[in-house]
């Protein structure tokens, strides 16, 4: 019997250090194997003709070209999976976000080299990322432009109604494809999104700058406000609760859920005991299956339930694990998920008077 194919990568780097430590870590799995370490983007781009790797990790600050340029060249070129490796600064998460605009598939923030705890844990992070991005597609952008929807109504500015959303590996294309297109008084809007600690504020402010409602990192405590959307930030799980008549925001550093924190089960579960018939939850692009159950959770509750398709998908995996076990109740693409949002808030009907 044949062996496994390994998963083969292309490690980008021009600190001689890191290409050694991403190396040794990515080669600590059997079902990877390093097949060239580059030092700029030129020597990667011999090694990509020369080495056919199925997977890049890529540096974002390279000298004679830097990694957006590089990364700009390759997907117009020879689009192939790219995991972005960061610097934890806000220029290092900006960069990251473009990147992901660009088509990367992933990005992770470079190790603390002095804490020698975290490399076994980064070591999983980084093989999970890579495992991730080998089975990552190229979904062809809508040819169609997204235009953004029309307006909600006024009965729709109660903070009785909102939305919960879910992502991982490709998912801060498919949320920003989401938000640009929802009206600015839509239900207050909850998201967890695998992101690292130190780059979900910057996520926040990007989509805030993009999209017509406002969108923020959450805060502890905050109350849920119509026409706003709240990202979970990177070190916390991101909760609802009831207090009184209005829906407020809780954060949480608990245990990883499914080996993420934020989690996507953590806030389903939450939304699904607290809001139940009043809420729609969205599970969109992703690799595993975090968000599965707390979909089906809120399925039960009396929610209605949605799922990004396979064609749109960069990894179809949490919408495939929340389909399989009968959590979703619809499946569109990420372009036609706005719209089927609207159209089941108006078949939701007005505001209930009734406390």
């Amino acid at each position: 019997m044949n062996a496994p194919k390994k998963i083969r990568v292309l490690v980008v780097d021009d600190s001689a250090l890191m290409r050694q430590l991403l190396t040794k870590l990515i080669e600590a799995d059997a079902d990877m194997e390093v097949v060239g370490a580059a030092c700029d983007p030129y020597v990667a781009r011999e090694m990509i003709r020369a080495r056919n790797p199925d997977v890049i990790t890529l540096d974002v600050e390279m000298p004679k070209m830097d990694g957006l340029k590089f990364l700009e060249n390759l997907m117009r070129l020879r689009p192939m999976p790219v995991l972005m490796v960061s610097t934890l600064t806000e220029k290092g998460s900006d960069i990251s976000l473009r990147a992901l605009e660009l088509g990367a598939v992933d990005f992770i923030a470079k190790p603390k080299l002095d804490i020698a705890r975290t490399m076994s844990d980064y070591g999983e992070e980084i093989a999970e990322k890579i495992r991730a991005a080998a089975q990552a597609r190229f979904p062809e952008r809508a040819l169609r432009p997204l235009l953004p929807l029309a307006k909600v109504g006024e009965w729709r500015t109660s903070a009785e109604h909102l939305i919960a959303v879910g992502a991982s590996t490709g998912g801060t294309e498919a949320i920003k494809t989401l938000l640009v297109t929802l009206p600015p008084d839509g239900p207050g809007i909850l998201i967890a999104q695998h992101m690292p600690e130190g780059f979900t504020r910057s996520f926040a402010a990007r989509l805030d700058s993009l999209s017509r409602m406002r969108v923020k990192e959450a805060e502890e405590g905050e109350r849920v406000l119509p026409g706003h959307a709240y990202i979970a930030p990177g070190h916390s799980h991101l909760l609802l609760q009831r207090r009184g008549a209005n829906y407020v925001l809780r954060l949480s550093q608990s245990e990883l859920v499914n080996r993420h924190r934020p989690s996507v089960d953590v806030l389903f579960r939450s939304v699904a005991a607290h809001a139940g018939p009043k809420a729609i939850g969205v599970i969109l692009t992703g690799m595993g299956k975090d968000g599965a159950q707390g979909m089906l959770d809120m399925r039960l509750a009396g929610a209605h339930t949605l799922a990004q398709d396979e064609a749109s998908c960069v990894v179809f995996g949490m919408p495939k694990e929340a389909i399989a076990i009968g959590a979703v109740d619809a499946v569109a693409s990420i372009e036609d998920i706005p719209a089927l949002l609207l159209k089941q808030l108006a078949a939701m009907g007005p505001r209930s008077t009734r406390a």
